[in-house]
């Protein structure tokens, strides 16, 4: 359901959100999150684009969230790089469906549930999780 692209962006952020009191730099960002280097180029420039993310040049330069983790939902970041797309009229184009069809009214109620649900979990939430298998980590915490 969700493209590579956001999958990336989701990644990077968890990154990022660990430690906000530093800038990271993009290869050490590629990385911890096992995304391609110059995908990571791409998913850092929309996230920069959206204001989700604030880059630094130069030494001791970097990436790093422009706001707090908190205030940050999944969904703010998969919009940011490729938003959620909804049914509002007929895919198909059919001048005789003036509202949506049944069929196109289950997806859309599909992708109104996904929507929503991404726009109730912040970053905040994820990084204090109690579980125990930890975003971006090799080893769970003991």
């Amino acid at each position: 359901m969700l493209s590579k692209t956001a999958e990336y962006a989701l990644r990077t952020v968890a990154c990022l959100s660990r430690d906000g009191s530093h800038a990271e730099r993009a290869d050490v960002l590629a990385e911890q999150t096992k995304v391609p280097r110059r995908y990571l180029n791409k998913v850092l420039k929309d996230l920069v684009e959206s204001g989700l993310v604030s880059s630094r040049p130069g030494p001791g330069g970097g990436y790093s969230l422009s706001r707090s983790p908190d205030e940050i939902t999944i969904l703010d970041v998969v919009n940011a790089v490729g938003p959620l797309e909804r049914i509002r009229h007929c895919p198909l184009g059919l001048p005789s469906h003036t509202q949506l069809c049944p069929l196109h009214k289950e997806l859309d109620k599909a992708y109104a549930a996904t929507e929503e649900a991404f726009a109730s979990v912040t970053l905040g939430q994820i990084l204090r999780s109690k579980d125990r298998i930890v975003p971006l980590c090799e080893v769970a915490l003991e």
